[in-house]
């Protein structure tokens, strides 16, 4: 068996992985690598292997199934992204009685005023990083008002859940990943001792389904943990990831400013051409799986490439082209399956509210030349940046 080492290709690899995706699918659909943080996983690089893989029950979401246990869940509980069926199923359903369509679509305004007032904030100044100006405090500030998170906590927030995705540290993350368990604990105690309101998290302590079943502490506790971290990060990277594609094509820049209603597929688009999560969360073979022409031994963890499925040529002629008039069906990016994220309205929602709202007032955007290099998120989970300076 050959073992790839992704940390020997270095920085470059973390700047622009796909090349070395390509370079790996030439010669099969999933491999053993080795990771930048030395562990060694079998990474799935093809789209259609990606796409079974994800919905395949023998390779199961729970660490436990081979005798693990990751640290977010020894210290938060038992999440979603930890859980098989039937406990999948049953929490999944508790959930989604209260993070519908119609609550989703009730945010739509407010998205809309906080991203105008975030935008007025910018203008005067000519440049920004549009991070800190606009990606992260447009999810941020919609997440936690859905979910009844005070205002004042959430630039704590913001340095756990960063901690947490992209770990500098074995030290950092664990203090983080405490710190935030002991965070949510007391805000559920406030919404249990409250009377009610209509936040989300308020609605989920007060949830019953129509047998009685409710979620105990710990499951409150897994559950805004999820909800606030996925609510947030991925949509960052969305926004970032999708503006920097924008920017760094000018052809289809001046098309979508051309046509505004091709905005739905850019975001699309930039969802499949450099999304926000470059890997699923693990998994972990039941039982011995074949995979293309390779079996994954049993108790093997395995990566699914949602990056790396959505540059394959067998399902998106000319991957590494940006063109916001592609046919996109059939995306990776947010999931698919079981474990499809139930996010994905909001996450559509602000980016496209985001972005069509920087067209629209900023004519002359373009990235900021004084600005250096970008700053890469480390690990395989996120795929984004920490900075992107920009003008106007």
């Amino acid at each position: 068996m050959i073992t790839v080492d992704l940390s020997a290709y270095g920085e470059d690899f973390v700047a622009d992985p796909y090349p070395v995706y390509a370079k790996l699918r030439e010669s099969g659909p999933v491999h053993h690598v080795r990771t930048s943080l030395g562990n060694e996983v079998w990474l799935i690089v093809g789209h259609a292997e990606a796409r079974a893989a994800l919905a395949d029950p023998r390779l199961s979401k729970a660490p436990a199934t081979v005798g693990r246990r990751m640290l977010d869940e020894e210290v938060i509980g038992p999440y979603l992204l930890v859980l098989d069926p039937p406990d999948h199923t049953r929490l999944r359903r508790l959930v989604a009685r209260e993070f519908t369509g119609r609550r989703v679509e009730a945010l739509r305004p407010r998205v809309q005023r906080v991203t105008d007032e975030l935008i007025d904030a910018m203008e005067p100044h000519g440049r920004a990083d549009l991070v800190d100006a606009l990606a992260f405090p447009l999810p941020i500030t919609v997440i936690c008002e859905l979910l009844g998170v005070p205002a004042a906590d959430r630039d704590a927030f913001r340095a756990w859940s960063s901690e947490i995705v992209a770990p500098t540290g074995g030290e950092f993350e664990t203090s983080a990943v405490h710190a935030l368990g002991g965070y949510l604990d007391a805000l559920i105690e406030d919404k249990r001792c409250a009377g009610p309101t209509d936040d989300l998290l308020s609605a989920l302590v007060r949830t019953r389904a129509e047998d009685g079943d409710r979620l105990s502490a710990a499951e409150l506790r897994a559950m805004a943990y999820l909800l606030l971290i996925a609510g947030h990060e991925t949509t960052v990277n969305l926004i970032t990831n999708g503006v920097r594609a924008l920017l760094d094509h000018p052809g289809q820049l001046a098309a979508l400013r051309a046509d505004p209603d091709l905005l739905d597929g850019a975001v699309e688009e930039m969802l499949r051409y450099d999304g926000p999560v470059e890997t699923g969360t693990a998994r972990f073979a039941r039982e011995p799986v074949p995979i293309g022409d390779t079996v994954v031994p049993a108790g093997a963890a395995v990566l699914v490439g949602i990056a790396a499925g959505d540059r394959d040529p067998a399902r998106f002629p000319d991957p590494d082209r940006f063109d916001i008039r592609r046919d996109t069906s059939g995306h990776l990016a947010f999931g698919h399956g079981i474990h499809h994220c139930l996010g994905a309205p909001l996450a559509r929602l602000e980016g496209r509210t985001a972005i069509g709202a920087l067209l629209r007032r900023f004519p002359s955007l373009a990235l900021d030349p004084q600005a250096g290099p970008l700053d890469w998120l480390p690990g395989l989970l996120m795929r984004g940046v920490r900075r992107l300076p920009v003008r106007w």
